[in-house]
């Protein structure tokens, strides 16, 4: 293989493993036990500071996750990728928002951090085999938008537009409600 194919397949393995990080994102966030099995390998370990395990416990304790977590999103920024052989390190920086029903009031909080990731190739296949998540900041915003008010004072012209983390209209969107 030339210098030029190598290059090119180390390009699509990249892809590949960066696709994988964010079916996982996309999972947690819309709590679909299959995209996230889809991403780990049953033998994988999970290490979030506030729940480390292996991948049973992990799935268990994300879905159905807590019903005081009303709507998630993980945004991901750059992942660094070194490849060796069947197995990448990766590192991913992460935003992720949570609305969190307090009781009282539902709050939107902010998380950045870095999944480090270590994936493994089996089978012609990337998933994560194991991942720790190191914090760099937290912010608790306070109290959330009324959705019944709209955005920036303009109503929504339908109840879809809000997301949350269960039920929302990506679901739909991708043929799955």
């Amino acid at each position: 293989m030339d210098d030029v194919n190598r290059e090119l397949e180390a390009l699509l393995e990249r892809e590949r493993i960066r696709d994988c990080i964010a079916r996982l994102a996309r999972g947690e966030d819309r709590r679909d036990a299959a995209m996230i099995c889809a991403s780990c390998w049953p033998d994988s370990s999970t290490d979030y500071g506030v729940f480390s395990g292996k991948f049973d416990a992990y799935l268990a304790w994300v879905i159905p996750g807590s019903e005081a977590i009303r709507n998630t999103q993980h945004v991901l920024g750059q992942s660094v990728v070194e490849l060796r052989g069947e197995v990448a390190r990766v590192e991913t920086h992460v935003v992720s928002y949570h609305r969190i029903d307090a009781g009282d009031e539902e709050r939107d909080t902010c998380i950045g951090g870095r999944y480090l990731d270590r994936l493994e190739k089996r089978g012609g296949e990337w998933r994560i085999a194991e991942r720790t998540m190191l914090y760099d900041w937290y912010q608790d915003w306070g109290p959330s938008i009324d959705w019944s008010q709209g955005v920036m004072g303009l109503p929504l012209s339908a109840e879809h537009f809000s997301g949350r983390a269960v039920g929302d209209h990506s679901e739909r969107f991708f043929g799955k409600g």
